[in-house]
């Protein structure tokens, strides 16, 4: 997951500090002296650390944090606050043309950087905001390159453009008078990359740009190759000129120094951050909330949108019921699953929350990907039983649980223990109908390793 090696470090630096108390100046530089390391070994850019401490390093000893009552925390928030700074203080939204003119996006960026999928989510994103995107296959000679970019359109449910192997100009200019006709709001060229940038490239997107009005141009840019990636945005910026970053692979690398480089080194806004394979997987970048997220204080608000985005209030009105009298089943359980993947699966929640994400403290990936792969059993044993058995619990007798267990794949004893957990959250649950309290939150539900249920 991006930036948990970074994450840790900035924990430890920071736990030491506020366990001073009092500070000196010497706490302070040597407190910096680990910063600077960890940005480095971050991946992130030189020159960007060193502007980065300097700043720090100003406001910290510059002013009377020293002498404060809690120096320690002070001297973090001046972190939080550069750090968002360094990757665009405020957010930037994706600029669109008033009323009811077509917005020509152009997606820009070298081969493998992940454009023909970034377009693909950009296209589902901005369709649930009424858009009515056109998805336009521009890249001519990659192969499988429009195929691919038609069963991605297909599968968000969004309008596909292709003319073959045709002039890339010819059919940026048919796209647009095709959008025209369709009513289609938001045009979205996927444009051809390299495996290195050349001439050639730079000439076609060039042409692109003078033959139709190209409202916003963004560049897709891999963050898993680093400072290769901050190189490739400032050649782009000052060849083609963008006006903002797609940031692709995030959850691939645990560095994550692309991300905060970038900005400083083209003076062009991050707009979105790609980090999953679903082509839900998008997300707007929130440079306040990204800067939490790092030094481990979680993005509660991503959270909140995320399920206020995908949550049938009417179901959730109803399981609230349902729980409050025990009387929910395991139809109840797999809705909660489903609801919580299309939230971007168990691992992205819980990068979300405060102290269960990124750093010591939270989940490892490995514990992450284990409670996933626990959570995927408990649904195919759940997806075992019949109708009859997941509307009424109560039917499970050792038959019936061997029967389950076998289609599921898994022991007896694994059935058991699942049923076993359920009865007890409905016990839990009447007593707390009946008025008892309930004391350390829901048990683990499925072999989940004390995960709670996801309700």
């Amino acid at each position: 997951m991006a930036f948990e090696s970074l994450t840790d470090k900035m924990q430890d630096i920071f736990k030491k500090l506020r366990g001073k108390g009092r500070l000196t100046e010497d706490d302070v530089n040597e407190a910096l002296k680990e910063i600077k390391r960890a940005l480095l070994s971050a991946d992130v850019n030189f020159k960007i650390v060193k502007d980065f401490i300097n700043k720090v390093k100003e406001r910290a000893i510059g002013t009377d944090v020293l002498n404060g009552l809690n120096p320690g925390q002070m001297v973090v928030k001046i972190v939080n606050e550069e750090l968002t700074a360094l990757m665009g203080s405020d957010t930037t939204e994706l600029s669109f043309k008033p009323g009811q003119e077509i917005t020509v996006v152009m997606l820009v960026g070298l081969q493998g950087a992940g454009k023909t999928t970034a377009a693909a989510k950009l296209a589902s994103l901005f369709k649930n905001k009424g858009k009515n995107p056109l998805l336009v296959a521009a890249d001519i000679y990659r192969p499988a390159a429009i195929k691919q970019l038609e069963i991605n359109a297909e599968k968000v449910g969004v309008g596909f453009f292709s003319m073959g192997d045709n002039n890339p100009v010819d059919i940026a200019k048919a796209a647009v008078s095709h959008a025209s006709k369709n009513g289609n709001k938001m045009v979205i060229l996927d444009t051809a990359g390299r495996l290195h940038i050349d001439t050639d490239m730079m000439d076609e997107l060039e042409n692109i740009k003078k033959n139709i009005d190209v409202h916003q141009t963004l560049l897709v840019v891999d963050a898993m190759t680093g400072q290769d990636a901050v190189n490739v945005s400032k050649e782009f910026a000052e060849k083609v000129g963008i006006d903002g970053v797609i940031m692709t692979k995030l959850d691939g690398d645990t560095r994550g120094g692309a991300a905060l480089s970038v900005k400083a080194v083209t003076g062009k806004p991050i707009l979105f951050i790609s980090n999953g394979e679903k082509l839900t997987d998008i997300e707007q970048f929130y440079p306040d909330r990204m800067a939490s997220r790092i030094l481990g204080m979680g993005d509660v608000l991503s959270l909140i949108e995320k399920a206020e985005s995908v949550i049938d209030e009417e179901k959730a009105k109803d399981l609230s019921k349902k729980l409050k009298k025990a009387t929910f089943d395991f139809n109840d359980y797999l809705e909660s699953t489903t609801q919580m993947n299309k939230m971007g699966g168990l691992q992205s929640l819980m990068s979300m929350l405060p102290g269960m994400g990124m750093g010591k403290g939270g989940l490892s990936d490995e514990q992450a990907a284990q409670a996933e792969k626990s959570l995927n059993r408990t649904t195919a044993i759940i997806h075992s039983m019949t109708k009859a058995e997941r509307e009424n619990p109560d039917l499970l007798n050792p038959q019936r649980k061997y029967r389950i267990a076998k289609g599921a794949g898994v022991e007896v004893s694994e059935v058991n223990r699942m049923v076993k957990q359920f009865d007890q959250m409905r016990k839990m649950m009447k007593t707390m109908g009946r008025g008892g309290k309930r004391k350390g939150g829901f048990p683990g539900f499925g072999g989940m390793g004390g995960m709670k249920l996801p309700f």
